[in-house]
This record gives C-alpha cells, structure tokens and sequence, in this order.
C-alpha cells in the first residue's frame, strides 16, 4: 500500500483511535483516574482524529483543502503538545509548590462557565502532579507528547506527497 495521502491520514486516525482506547483501558481496567489535564488531552487527540479521518475520507486534492485539514489537525496536535508540557511541569514542580487538589471536572462543568473550567484546569491541580504510572521511566504526559509529535509528522508528511 503507497504512503499517499489518504493512507497517512487515516494512519493518523487509527493512531489517535488505539491512544483513546489505550487511555480508557488505563482508567478502566488499570484504575488510574485520569485528572482534568488527561481529560483535555484525550479531548486534543479526539480531535486530531477526526480531522485525520475527515481528510481521509475527503482527500483533497488542491492545497487549499488539505492546509486546511493539516492546519486543524496540528492546531489540535499542538494544543495537545501545551498540555502535556503544562503537565510534565505540574509533575515536576517541588511538593511544596503544587497547587491544592480542586473540584472535580464534573462539578465544574454543571457549575462554572467553559471558560473558568478551561482556565482552572490549565492551572493545574495537585491530582495533576501525582505520577501514577510510569514506562521506561516516563510518566503519561511524555508518553502523550512523543504521540503528538509523531502525529505531527504524519501530517508533514501527507502534505509533502503528491497529489495523489
């Protein structure tokens, strides 16, 4: 099967697919409840998905259609990118400075606008600077940023073949 350009993106949304059933097979069958950062991710890699779906399906053959679908893609990769380095920072910080523990995202959502929910989230919490589980020595939000990265090439990738 040729790397063109519908066969990359749909790449990309089987990518963004196994990392949202690997997230909920984290919470589910591990038990590891994820924090409002993690939610707000999974929102970023949903989103990415979709965009890599619709260009797949659509592909576009002109440049305006797919910068298009690769602006909304990375715009979606690189909000993911902000939340997992604003996440590796909170599980950084010295105990002393990591912010209280606040409500829960259900509870802010019934009873606060979107946008103080965004902004309390992108302030962190002190459930977002617990590390509760670790691979090779890196907790999720690594492991999530390498995964927008490599999302991020794909949609380089697709936009350099040719129009297939």
């Amino acid at each position: 099967m040729p790397l063109n350009y519908r066969t990359l993106n749909m790449a990309g949304f089987l990518a963004c697919t196994v990392l949202i059933i690997s997230a909920l097979i984290m919470q589910y069958a591990l038990e590891l409840e994820p924090c409002p950062l993690c939610i707000f991710q999974r929102v970023a890699f949903m989103v990415a998905g979709a965009a890599f779906l619709l260009a797949a399906l659509h592909n576009p053959t002109s440049g305006k259609g797919r910068g298009f679908y690769s602006g909304v893609t990375l715009l979606s990769l690189f909000t993911g990118m902000g939340l997992s380095l604003r996440h590796i920072w909170l599980q950084n910080l010295p105990p002393s400075e990591v912010p209280s523990c606040g409500p829960g995202l259900d509870y802010m959502m019934e009873v606060l606008p979107y946008a103080d929910v965004v902004g309390m989230v992108l302030k962190g919490s002190g459930e977002c600077a617990e590390v509760s589980w670790t691979f090779l020595g890196l907790s999720i939000p690594w492991w999530t940023l390498f995964a927008y990265l490599a999302l991020a090439a794909i949609v380089f990738i697709a936009l350099r073949r040719n129009k297939d």
